[in-house]
């Protein structure tokens, strides 16, 4: 993707099934679980570079000693960081006691425990705070009143519940979704104790996760343990965020992609499930695992950027939805390059980019019999070029750089360039390096590909995508209607807005999808083409969006396609759409809604 974008998050829970020394005998060292979460974490480390972090918990801990450690952190590189630093007291350890079977215990050794949780952060909002950090703890001297969360969530009613708390007598230490969600959880957790004089033999998590869990509105799975051992992921609703998960005699483990526990424990694709959305998945102390349904039944809105760009693409699934997303492409840019394959040179923006590309070629090769057109590799990000430039100014100077060119290819002033991209979002990259760039090779024309539709609308579920101001497409609509004489309809739009924010949530409507409707697709594509060239280009631009009914043709099972369509799976979406449009009327205008 040419614009990054961040997203919430990757998570992991692990859960050993058997006594340590059962893996210390099998397996040679009784670390077979923290080995096996470390490989998670480093499947998964596409999901989050912000920040990292690791809890182990022992289920067999004397009193007197930690039944928990917890380690993480925020420093550049974080998953390196924290590995490194993990081991290094591993070492200590091992150097100390020696791991000998005798001795086994949880926990007698640093993260040697029989229950583990990790969470890779993409801090969407700036915040890269080690409190920011997953997991998040809730502390207590009672075991089953300790909690750990860790998830891949945003929600979008944060403030009504910190409300809620503070109506019920808490006091909230910060605003963040994660402590809020955990206080929240600790808050019912506390009322079912309360219910039944402090006495909980045996904790109904399912119960728990019902009562709390009702209330969010918003995308997540979570994954928590409780001090005595118990441990839960649920997945919401709608199933926006995804979760997978798999279990036998030794181990029970859900994580945020299914290749990532594939890979870990040597699977085929069909031995790992999805968690299905509004489920629980819970391992009680003992071992014992549950599936059942938590949350009251919603239409189904997985998030399809996970499939188009988010999620990796190794896994066979998205693998054959990335192919068919190229391949949907094909009309259109046949269109764009006037039938003229011979005169026509293939390319993509790495590197995600790469599986649609496949698709793309495929279908044109089938237009051609089989015979290739051509390809190359002809733009080229060059991933540490900005790691050593610390001054601000030069930074700016020298962005235009990050990508470089093969020469030699293209024929100036005789080829079409084609390049296909995952996506555009804000078009910045595409605008101030990309396109200048490659108009050095002197193409006649150059097509932009985007597997993608237009993104209409911002996210408020994970992604960093929050504002409409940083939306190209948004930006090309607003000139559409200036250029129409209807600018006025923005503001007349964010009157009306504003109006429904003092609704309730369920009694708003989207006031931007009606101002989209006065737009055609191909006049909003145009528009974003100019918008995205420079004005000293040689070279003509245009640009191509996927459809999106061929986005629910290439990945039938993933529907969550709001920031394209505006329709939001929640009610809490209109109320973050309308908020953003009131925004960005009143930072253009000077005036309040």
């Amino acid at each position: 993707m040419s614009d990054e974008i961040k997203h919430e998050c990757g998570v992991a829970l692990l859960r050993l099934r058997k006594d340590l020394n059962y893996y210390q005998r099998k397996y040679g060292t009784a670390y077979y679980g923290y080995h096996k979460l470390s490989l998670l974490m480093e499947k998964q480390h596409n999901r989050g570079q912000d920040g990292a972090g690791i809890a182990a918990l022992g289920l067999d801990v004397e009193p007197g000693r930690p039944y928990y450690q917890l380690e993480k952190s925020a420093r550049d590189l974080p998953l390196a960081d924290l590995l490194e630093r993990i081991g290094s007291r591993i070492e200590d350890g091992l150097a100390g006691e020696g791991e000998t079977a005798a001795r086994l215990s949880s926990l007698s050794l640093p993260f040697c425990g029989e229950l583990y949780l990790e969470h890779l952060r993409y801090g969407t909002f700036g915040n890269r705070t080690l409190s920011a950090c997953h997991p998040v703890t809730r502390v207590s001297s009672c075991r089953n009143h300790t909690m750990l969360l860790a998830g891949n969530f945003n929600l979008t009613n944060t403030e009504a519940i910190f409300r809620e708390l503070v109506k019920s007598g808490h006091h909230p230490a910060g605003r963040q979704d994660s402590e809020i969600l955990l206080l929240h959880l600790g808050h019912h957790l506390e009322k079912m104790l309360e219910a039944r004089n402090g006495h909980e033999p045996m904790l109904d998590i399912f119960e728990l996760l019902r009562r709390a869990a009702r209330e969010w509105d918003g995308g997540f799975t979570l994954c928590g343990m409780f001090g005595n051992g118990d441990a839960f992921a649920l997945r919401d609703a709608c199933g926006i965020r995804p979760g997978y998960y798999y279990f036998d005699d030794e181990i029970a483990v859900v994580a945020s992609e299914r290749p990532a526990i594939q890979t870990a424990f040597n699977l085929s694709s069909s031995e790992v499930m999805e968690l299905p959305p509004g489920h629980a998945l819970s391992i009680s102390a003992d071992g014992r695992i549950a599936l059942r349904e938590c949350l009251e039944r919603a239409l189904h809105r997985r998030c399809v950027f996970e499939r188009i760009y988010f999620s990796r693409g190794n896994d066979a699934d998205i693998h054959r939805e990335r192919l068919a997303l190229g391949r949907a492409l094909v009309p259109s840019v046949m269109k764009a390059i006037g039938g003229d394959l011979e005169n026509t040179v293939f390319s993509y923006i790495p590197n995600t980019a790469q599986i649609s590309f496949h698709g793309l070629l495929e279908g044109l090769d089938e237009l051609r019999g089989n015979r290739r057109v051509r390809f190359s590799q002809i733009a080229v990000k060059d991933a540490k070029f900005r790691t050593f430039i610390t001054d601000a100014a030069h930074r700016r100077d020298l962005f235009p750089h990050v990508y470089d060119v093969t020469y030699g290819v293209v024929r100036p002033g005789a080829d079409t360039l084609v390049v296909l991209d995952d996506s555009i979002v804000r078009g910045n990259t595409m605008r101030n390096a990309i396109l200048p760039i490659l108009d050095r090779l002197g193409p006649k024309k150059i097509v932009v590909a985007s597997a993608a539709p237009p993104i209409c609308y911002p996210d408020c579920y994970g992604i960093d995508m929050s504002s409409f101001g940083e939306l190209v497409a948004f930006e090309a609509l607003v000139s559409l209607l200036g250029k129409r004489g209807e600018g006025g309809l923005v503001a007349h739009a964010a009157e009306a807005a504003a109006a429904d924010l003092e609704k309730e949530d369920t009694e708003m409507r989207n006031r931007v999808r009606a101002l989209y409707g006065r737009v055609s697709f191909e006049e909003l594509c145009g528009e974003i083409g100019a918008l995205l060239t420079p004005p000293d280009l040689a070279a003509s631009v245009e640009v191509v969006f996927q459809r999106l009914e061929d986005v629910h043709a290439a990945c039938p099972m993933h529907r969550g396609d709001w920031y394209f369509s505006g329709d939001y799976p929640t009610p809490g979406g209109n109320r973050v759409v309308n908020r953003a449009l009131v925004n960005y009327a009143a930072k253009i205008s000077g005036r309040s809604y």
